[in-house]
């Protein structure tokens, strides 16, 4: 029996799979065309979610998509754009969550290998701040930085404020190199010493900077920087 004697359009197949099976059992781009809802005129959902994966290539781009490379995908407004990277994010956040809730951290690889999956991605640097407790446990995390970073950016401030509110032992820093290069740059050494002075006059230590980067990560303090 076809599907147009099922009563059932090829666009809704994905949503009854979806009741019957779970989600686990869509591919790809079945799910995003459950995030889209609809096409348009003379472009079916599905081929709509099919464009939108040529552009990205595969999964980790789609990862990266931005909004300006959205809207450029026949097909895609604002509000629909706006729908699939809210999705990704709201997918980037769980992740990051479980990851980090109650984890220990023993070793510089430990921290590096929570954030590799999460920051080799990006395409900006972004300077996270992790706070532990006198265990070396994780009790929270924060975004301090977003853009280039250098020697002014990281303002101390920022930093040791968050980790006071949570009553923090100490902390690691992790930022990521887009260029997938994790060696250290004069900035990144300038940076990390400042804020070790200041943890040291307010009792907080910095136990480490990790730079990641494609699948490789530096250590600043295994490289003796401090």
């Amino acid at each position: 029996m076809s599907n147009e004697q099922l009563g059932i359009q090829v666009s809704e197949q994905p949503r009854e799979r979806f009741a019957i099976y779970g989600a686990k059992s869509l591919a790809t781009h079945e799910l995003l065309a459950l995030i889209l809802e609809s096409g348009t005129k003379g472009q079916p959902v599905l081929e709509l979610a099919q464009a939108v994966l040529q552009t990205s290539y595969d999964l980790a781009g789609l990862r990266s998509l931005q909004l300006p490379e959205l809207l450029a995908v026949p097909g895609i407004g604002r509000a629909k754009a706006m729908k699939i990277l809210a999705a990704i994010e709201l997918g980037r956040r769980i992740q990051c969550f479980e990851t980090v809730k109650t984890k220990r951290i023993r070793s510089p690889r430990d921290c590096a290998q929570m954030y590799m999956d999460d920051l080799r991605f990006e395409q900006q640097e972004q300077f996270i701040c992790v706070y532990l407790n006198t265990k070396n446990e994780i009790i929270f995390q924060k975004t301090i930085y977003i853009g280039g970073l250098n020697s002014i950016t990281i303002h101390p401030r920022e930093v040791f404020q968050q980790a006071i509110r949570v009553s923090a032992a100490s902390l690691i820093c992790v930022h990521n190199h887009p260029s997938g290069d994790p060696t250290p740059s004069q900035d990144d050494i300038q940076t990390t010493k400042r804020l070790i002075e200041v943890g040291e006059l307010v009792g907080i230590e910095v136990l480490d900077h990790i730079i990641v980067g494609n699948q490789e990560f530096v250590s600043l303090k295994e490289k003796g920087y401090f």
